[in-house]
């Protein structure tokens, strides 16, 4: 199966950024056949999917994806919205949404986000779709406010996209260390037929160059790696993963985050290894940021 995924990073730049089944037509007191009809239009669904995936082996599917911390969502909807139309992005993954409940919601442009979290005033995390993807959804799992996975089949494609929003640096080790076992079981419940590409806020360097870890990385990371950063690179060999950026000679699109003038790398996008000839490019968007 081919499959082409054109990536974008877009940049950070300034801190803290960068069922119910219905019926009509029927007669007063049938909603036992309604029940039954229900039933029928799921197992015609579950067919037709199948069906679409075999047809799907060895077709070229090309799909934008991004990542980006946009601090909260709060009143930046539309311009997000606005941001994956220009820059025809397909699927943005969102991390510090710092919005409350499960819930799936339109931003404008024909663009849905489906959310996750548990307090207002942190963390969080989403998928945004754009309107002919969002059809395509067959599965949503909001894991935690640090990580949730939205599951499509696109022409027959499965894809499963997880987003995901590490510890910064000064939280507790454990606190670390469940937010690397939460993504590390999702990741292992994906069949391996499917593809898995994450897009995170790491708040992690993993570092220039690949001497040692040249099965999960390639030479084009940022300054020095640090033990979050580590956690990243360690993280990707066990779920033999590669970290996109890394594999894309461009000095001016590396640098996803900064801050009192200094640049560092803290947001990724990650695939499964044996998929990393399928990626086309990935590079950090300059200029596009929310305000």
């Amino acid at each position: 199966m081919r499959t082409t995924k054109r990536i974008s990073i877009p940049d950070r730049s300034r801190p803290g950024l960068p069922t119910t089944a219905t019926c009509t037509g029927g007669q007063q007191g049938t909603s036992g056949n309604c029940a039954t009809a229900g039933r029928r239009r799921r197992r015609r669904r579950r067919r037709r999917v199948q069906r679409q995936w075999e047809r799907g082996k060895g077709r070229s599917v090309q799909v934008r994806v991004a990542t980006l911390n946009v601090g909260t969502m709060t009143g930046k909807g539309r311009e997000l919205a606005d941001m994956m139309e220009r820059r025809k992005v397909d699927i943005l993954c969102v991390q510090e949404t710092k919005w409350m409940g499960s819930k799936a919601r339109s931003i404008g442009g024909g663009f849905k986000l489906f959310y996750h979290g548990v307090d207002g005033r942190r963390n969080g995390v989403g998928v945004i779709l754009k309107e002919d993807y969002v059809k395509r959804v067959l599965e949503v799992r909001r894991v935690s406010d640090r990580v949730m996975s939205v599951k499509l089949e696109i022409e027959g494609v499965m894809m499963n996209v997880i987003s995901a929003y590490a510890p910064q640096v000064g939280c507790e080790m454990e606190e670390k260390k469940y937010f690397w076992s939460e993504l590390d079981e999702v990741v292992e419940s994906v069949s391996k037929d499917e593809r898995v590409v994450i897009g995170a806020d790491f708040n992690g360097h993993v570092g220039e160059g690949n001497r040692d870890d040249k099965e999960v990385m390639g030479r084009y990371g940022v300054n020095e790696r640090n033990v979050e950063g580590q956690m990243v690179v360690d993280f990707a060999k066990r779920m033999e993963m590669a970290v996109i950026n890394t594999y894309f000679k461009k000095e001016e699109h590396r640098v996803t985050y900064k801050s009192g003038g200094k640049c560092t790398q803290v947001d990724y996008i990650l695939s499964r290894r044996c998929n990393l000839k399928e990626m086309r490019d990935c590079k950090v968007v300059a200029g596009e940021s929310v305000a």
